[in-house]
């Protein structure tokens, strides 16, 4: 039984290479739009994909993130810049995007932008902290993907939503793991509707990687101690602020800084012919917390609080 068992993964896993390694026709003819592209993934994925020569329309937040990609890749890649978190600016992006790709349509769209900030103890964080996360990491995604839908529809293309591993089993408090919660609820039903369309929609899944979201996350943390009032700070105590930056410390001293375990699934769901639903990128990802998020609650609560220091206050 088990002879014959291994022998069906074996061939259910032979057929998954095969379709996955078919690539789609006519990619150097195919636009993709990419948000975030300063640096990190996005910045990684724009100088990726021009070097493939698929058409490059990079989305970055700044100026300056903008004219060191110009500088660093060829004519083909355009820049823009947008704020995902104000609709004008999603709108004038929409606009730029449709005068460029005309009738062709947008074969990919890429919702990579997020920010990490404000990551601490619920109880130290009010709701605009939540707020001024899910803006960007969830709703930001939601209004430009609304706005650009009807380019994608047009080229039958991709959806590609950057999500977290922390969009399934959250380790941290704040808005970040919720906003990426959000982020797979939305990528999930948005799949199901665009289906018929012939638009798929993939959901990447990042474990610990050195970008600029886990710098801010470390060092935002002092700032959000210093605005906690001093009744909580007591509950809490300062022995629990210098655990909560270990946690912190050894998240980056484990991240990896191949950010092309992550591109690399990105450039896989924007080129096969058949893109998986969901990416997990890195092992820590692929090895730990996707098999913790489907243990029992009991199970995953106990592990990760292993890592958690204890509060002055606690029973």
């Amino acid at each position: 039984m088990w002879c014959y068992l291994a022998v069906l993964l074996g061939l259910y896993f032979l057929r998954r290479w095969y379709r996955e390694r078919q690539t789609v026709d006519n990619l150097r003819e195919k636009y993709v739009f990419i948000t975030g592209c300063d640096s990190g993934f996005g910045n990684q994925l724009a100088r990726q994909l021009d070097i493939q020569g698929l058409r490059v329309l990079a989305a970055c937040f700044t100026q300056k993130g903008a004219e060191q990609l110009e500088k660093a890749t060829s004519d083909r890649l355009k820049t823009t810049i947008l704020d995902i978190s104000s609709t004008d600016s999603v709108v004038a992006a929409t606009k730029w995007v449709k005068g460029i790709v005309g009738s062709k349509g947008l074969w990919g769209l890429v919702n990579n932008a997020g920010t990490g900030t404000h990551v601490a103890p619920n109880e130290w964080l009010t709701k605009d902290d939540f707020a001024k996360v899910i803006n960007v990491n969830l709703l930001g995604t939601i209004d430009v993907t609304l706005h650009m839908l009807p380019l994608v529809r047009a080229a039958r293309g991709r959806v590609i939503n950057v999500s977290s591993i922390g969009g399934r089993l959250i380790t941290l408090g704040g808005g970040y793991c919720l906003s990426k919660f959000g982020v797979e609820a939305f990528s999930d039903s948005l799949r199901r509707e665009l289906l018929p369309f012939g638009v798929r929609v993939s959901i990447i899944e990042p474990g610990a990687f050195i970008t600029s979201i886990a710098v801010t996350s470390d060092e935002g943390l002092k700032s959000i101690w210093d605005q906690v009032p001093s009744d909580i700070k007591g509950c809490y105590g300062q022995q629990y602020l210098e655990g909560y930056f270990k946690i912190f410390k050894d998240i980056l001293k484990g991240a990896s800084n191949n950010l092309y375990l992550v591109t690399d699934c990105m450039e896989h769901a924007l080129t096969s012919r058949h893109p998986r639903t969901r990416y997990a990128a890195g092992w820590d990802a692929k090895l730990f917390y996707i098999p913790l998020s489907y243990m029992p609650a009991s199970v995953a609560d106990y592990v990760l609080s292993l890592s958690y220091p204890k509060p002055a206050q606690a029973v």
